[in-house]
Parts: structure tokens; sequence; C-alpha cells
């Protein structure tokens, strides 16, 4: 699946090296890296969210005192677009009024398309039809 868009150079650098770093292409891996490679702050601490010997998530890394609000945000949709992850006891921490509520929005759209592609087909057909109407 093509991607449209990329917050900057380097998030797009960064996803092109992740996955040929884990040699997957698969959505998981897709939405995870781009959706992690948003921000520089992520993109820097990416051995504290992803575990490269053993293939997974490491949801310890949300409690990394390098972690804003905003990069919280990133990382809860991130591991909830690899596995559905949620944190235990804290379910509306991952609703998408508090995941949306910040800048990466836009890009937390794009992470979603790459993870479920085969519900956001019809999407890419409609939407240039879609936003030529509203102009």
């Amino acid at each position: 699946m093509e991607i449209s868009r990329f917050a900057e150079k380097e998030h797009k650098t960064f996803y092109n090296q992740m996955l040929t770093k884990t040699r997957n292409n698969d959505v998981y891996h897709q939405a995870f890296f781009y959706a992690t490679g948003i921000c520089a702050e992520t993109r820097r601490n990416i051995h504290t969210l992803f575990d490269f010997e053993e293939g997974g998530i490491k949801s310890e890394g949300l409690a990394a005192p390098w972690q804003t609000g905003g990069t919280r945000r990133l990382c809860r949709l991130a591991f909830n677009l690899w596995n559905g992850w949620t944190e235990e006891g804290k379910e509306t921490r991952s609703t998408p009024y508090e995941l949306f509520d910040c800048g990466f929005a836009p890009y937390f759209f794009e992470a979603i398309r790459l993870r479920y592609p085969e519900y956001c087909r019809s999407l890419e057909r409609t939407a240039p039809h879609i936003f030529a109407k509203a102009r």
C-alpha cells in the first residue's frame, strides 16, 4: 500500500529502515513503524518500544522518562495497532478521544489505513471525489 503522508523526510527514512531491519513488511510492522516514526523522540527511543530480537512490542516503554503526553498517545496507538494492546485498567486512554487529541492525529489515520487496508480500500477510491466536492 502506498503511503501518501509522512511527517518529514526522517519519518519516511525510519519507516523504510525498520521494515528492512525486521525483514517484515506485514500490516502489523507497517502500522507500528509508521506510527512510531512520526516523531523524532519515538524514533530515537525505538529500542525501548520494540524488541528486535523477539519481534514484539515492549509496553513498558510507555513508562520511560523520555515519554510526553503526545508520545504516549502515539505509542498507545502503535501498540494497539500491533496486537490490540490496551493498558490494563486504563482502557479510556486508548479511546479516539484520548488518542487523537494531539498534533499527530493526521498521521494516525495513515497508520490505521496501513493496518487495516482491507477496510480502507473503498475510502481510497471515494476520498478524492468527496474532497473535490468540498472545495
